[in-house]
């Protein structure tokens, strides 16, 4: 998006935060956005659309400011009441919901994925570029410690010219669960490529830019699973990087979160970002306690087989997505934490691989 495309701010008081109407408090509304929003300065949770009884009155327990809506059409309304929508229900739902809010002058944050095509996704950007207004995607693992910390060695090139970049979301869960990201319909953009994929490419972009060719292998592998659930991706970049990516619901041993390999020295990484599972804790980035911290004992090894040694995670940064969002809403001049054009690049790779899963051979983009 072109910055000097949108309006000055809504927020005609700089003493008022900006208003956010977030939609949907499951998982990703209730533990990822709400407490980011909330501990955001510059922001405020004004009203969460749920009409679930149980998620209200959680709503009620965690955020007792916040007013609860029954729909998003209620929502949206009184587009004059909000300064933002963010979208955080069903993947299915993510091109609607952003298009309307858009409609209606809102800017607007989607959770990954933006769409369940590169097309639509690109037509979501159009849009905010003809209205002016701010369209962004919650990539938030931009912003895990292995990953920034692993930018930062790729960017001061303490390894050298990377020619290999190994990154893997993989965990054991061999029954399937109930819920719309294991249905079959692919209007519900489930399985486990739209979902943690999404994160994969979108790291591997971000740190190697454009993709020339993708090979893929996506499986279904649980009985009674109808979407993938193990997936392996190489992604051959412009600048001659390779990346392999793995996605899998049915490691019982996974292997290295990051591997990247240069011709000075590698950086190897295991263990998650801890941010998730305090954030699904309770807890909260208000400043009250150390946030994004690496346990010492989850370090990664910097170095070669010789002078290999232990290096401190850089810390995790979620709440900068939402301090980025913060500022581009009171600066129309300064971009988006995440490009949706981003997104666009990562959903054609993401296309690109079904396609070369179905034919069993490597696709070129572009």
């Amino acid at each position: 998006m072109t910055p000097s495309t949108r309006p000055v701010s809504r927020n005609a008081d700089p003493a008022r935060p900006f208003r956010v109407g977030l939609i949907g408090y499951g998982l990703a509304g209730s533990a990822f956005h709400a407490p980011l929003i909330a501990t955001t300065p510059g922001l405020r949770l004004d009203a969460v659309v749920t009409a679930n009884p149980d998620r209200r009155a959680q709503l009620h327990r965690e955020h007792p400011d916040a007013r609860a809506v029954d729909t998003p059409e209620q929502l949206l309304a009184d587009p004059d009441a909000l300064d933002l929508v963010v979208i955080a229900s069903p993947n299915r739902t993510h091109v609607p919901l952003a298009r309307a809010a858009m409609e209606a002058g809102l800017a607007t944050v989607v959770d990954k994925p933006l769409a369940a095509t590169a097309a639509e996704a690109l037509e979501l950007c159009e849009l905010a570029e003809s209205h002016g207004t701010l369209l962004t995607v919650f990539q938030n693992r931009r912003w895990d410690g292995d990953f920034l910390t692993a930018a930062r060695l790729v960017r001061e090139g303490a390894l050298g010219r990377v020619h290999r970049f190994e990154s893997r979301f993989e965990r054991f869960r061999p029954k399937p669960k109930p819920g719309w990201r294991e249905l079959a319909d692919p209007a519900e953009v489930g399985g486990t490529l739209y979902d943690l994929g999404s994160h994969l490419v979108d790291q591997a972009l971000a740190l190697f830019g454009p993709v020339e060719t993708v090979y893929a292998e996506i499986d279904v592998r649980r009985d009674g699973a109808v979407v993938d659930d193990d997936a392996f991706l190489a992604l051959t970049h412009a600048d001659g990087t390779r990346s392999h990516l793995w996605t899998s619901a049915v490691t019982p041993l996974v292997g290295p979160r990051l591997r990247v390999l240069g011709d000075r020295a590698g950086y190897v990484k295991s263990g998650m970002d801890p941010q998730e599972a305090d954030l699904r804790a309770g807890r909260r980035p208000d400043g009250t306690a150390p946030w994004g911290a690496d346990d010492p004992a989850s370090y990664g090894t910097l170095g070669t087989d010789e002078t290999a040694a232990p290096l401190p995670t850089d810390p995790g940064d979620y709440p900068a997505f939402y301090a980025g969002v913060a500022a581009a809403l009171a600066d129309p001049g300064t971009p988006p934490p995440v490009d949706p054009r981003d997104a666009v690049a990562t959903l054609a790779v993401l296309e690109a691989a079904r396609a070369s899963a179905a034919t069993g051979t490597a696709v070129r983009l572009g």
